[in-house]
């Protein structure tokens, strides 16, 4: 087979010929190819006064360039996934994707009208979503510096630098909720025609404040931060071709979400959130909303087929499960203080920071490696920018667009971690156990299991859960290699397995 030239169509704005250079790029990297591009506006361009759930036309961004693809007059269309309907079309369909840029949603907030917010606790916000209308309120009420009494949303339609300039115009507006992969892909461009868009969006991404949301709270809208290349069924020759670019994980993982939201009803007036994603361990669903015959939805799981294992084996007297009635160290806290120009904290438990350690955190990036620890910060009045959301500190957090070249990171953790900033000492206390009778245990730290394995080694054969992150890696290491899903099993939380296993 041997296509010499294809033509590739999208719509006008920044972003959509930004993705459709991607593919073209993708494209002549396989193949030796001509790529010609063809932009046109569509209805959702050319509407930008109603919000998208109130146009009764489905596929606003994306359905001007159907008969297109139905009379052959391009090769493909190139859209953001999450702009298509779930229903499929007649004769048309998803060929392939490219890798998924970040799916989260990003929060902005003006430097100019961050004292306000934090005096009255009110904050007023650009977006359309009701999706992000349902979901992000709760989250910024308890995560948000000294949390929030109230939350206002105001409907903005344009392009990404449209809406930016709205926000910094608009004197009464303090934020705005926009899906990071634009930003991201739009800073991070090196396709010299859209550098004065790149300028604009950094000029004013210096004014604001910024918040990675995160998904277990705010889960994406289905296939947020995917390239969807629809083709005409009828084109073998190029769905052949597609299939050298195509990321087979990102449309797996694109597809199942658009599923979930179509068993819903679908629809970009859906107050649902859904995100699925990739995990060392299995796939993590978040699945978070209210749906149009008001079932509230709040599910947040790791999957994998290998939990059944240990479903309904074991009674509530055979299994052990660390607390705070189950305290096997007590903590003594340590003084400690960083010096960093461009300064970055990696917090790891929400115990590394007191009152005292504010300061500290001024003008820094702050990272946590949970949502617990978010709102513990929160509560001391620190900016958090996000979380690794208890999904452990191997997953990317993917922040170059964001930050500074020279930023220096600092984990805070105990001392006996091996690195990073020493905020506590672990000191066993006198507390003794009986582990003789149990069968499987669930641990919250990697610190305690080693401490218990080593007082009580007989637990080794025993059955071990324990949630994603880096407890699971050592934990592992000390049970061996074979260990996973064979007696070590992870589970996201602890409300996870406690539901799975002891029901």
């Amino acid at each position: 087979m041997s296509l010499a030239e294809l033509h590739i169509s999208s719509r006008k704005s920044d972003l959509a010929r930004l993705q459709s250079f991607l593919v073209g790029e993708a494209l002549m990297a396989s193949v030796d190819v001509k790529i010609n591009y063809h932009f046109k506006e569509s209805l959702g361009d050319i509407n930008l006064t109603d919000p998208l759930w109130q146009i009764p036309q489905k596929g606003v961004f994306t359905e001007d360039f159907t008969q297109d693809l139905l009379q052959q007059n391009t090769d493909m269309v190139v859209h953001s996934w999450k702009d298509l309907p779930t229903e499929k079309k007649e004769s048309l369909q998803i060929a392939a994707t490219l890798p998924r840029a970040d799916q989260r949603d990003l929060l902005l907030v003006k430097k100019t009208s961050l004292n306000r917010v934090l005096e009255s606790k009110k904050i007023r916000l650009y977006s359309s979503s009701p999706r992000r209308f349902y979901n992000v309120e709760p989250f910024l009420k308890s995560c948000f510096p000294l949390g929030l009494d109230e939350i206002y949303f105001e409907s903005v339609r344009g392009n990404i630098p449209t809406r930016l300039n709205k926000l910094v115009a608009a004197e009464n507006i303090d934020g705005l909720i926009l899906a990071k992969a634009a930003l991201d892909r739009l800073l991070l461009t090196t396709v010299p025609e859209l550098e004065p868009t790149k300028k604009i969006i950094g000029t004013i991404l210096h004014q604001m404040n910024w918040m990675v949301l995160p998904l277990s709270e705010n889960p994406n809208a289905a296939a947020q931060g995917a390239i969807a290349i629809e083709i005409n069924s009828k084109n073998s020759e190029v769905m052949h071709l597609l299939q050298k670019i195509n990321d087979p994980e990102t449309f797996h993982c694109a597809e199942k979400e658009r599923f979930v939201l179509s068993s819903y009803g679908g629809g970009c007036h859906q107050k649902i959130g859904i995100a699925y994603l990739k995990h060392p361990y299995g796939h993590v669903q978040f699945l978070k909303g209210l749906t149009d015959a008001g079932v509230i939805l709040n599910q947040k799981h790791l999957i994998h087929p290998a939990q059944d294992k240990v479903k309904h084996k074991f009674s509530s007297e055979l299994i052990w499960s660390d607390s705070n009635s189950n305290k096997y160290f007590d903590r003594v806290d340590l003084n400690w203080n960083v010096s960093s120009q461009q300064p970055a904290f990696f917090v790891s438990k929400a115990s590394c920071v007191k009152a005292a350690h504010v300061n500290q955190f001024k003008d820094s990036i702050v990272w946590t490696a949970g949502l617990a620890t978010w709102k513990k910060m929160a509560e001391l009045g620190i900016w958090v920018n996000g979380t690794q959301d208890g999904l452990g500190e191997h997953t990317p957090m993917k922040l170059n667009a964001l930050l500074h070249p020279d930023t220096e990171w600092h984990k805070l953790s105990h001392a006996d971690s091996g690195d990073g900033v020493s905020c506590y000492n672990l000191v066993r206390n006198e507390k003794k156990f009986n582990f003789e009778n149990k069968e499987c245990f669930f641990w919250n730290s990697a610190s305690l299991f080693l401490a218990a394995a080593k007082e009580h080694p007989s637990i080794l054969e025993k059955i071990h859960c324990c949630g994603p992150g880096n407890s699971a890696k050592i934990i592992q290491e000390r049970l061996g290699p074979d260990s996973l899903w064979k007696n070590l099993f992870i589970f996201y939380n602890h409300e996870q397995w406690s539901s799975h296993v002891c029901r």
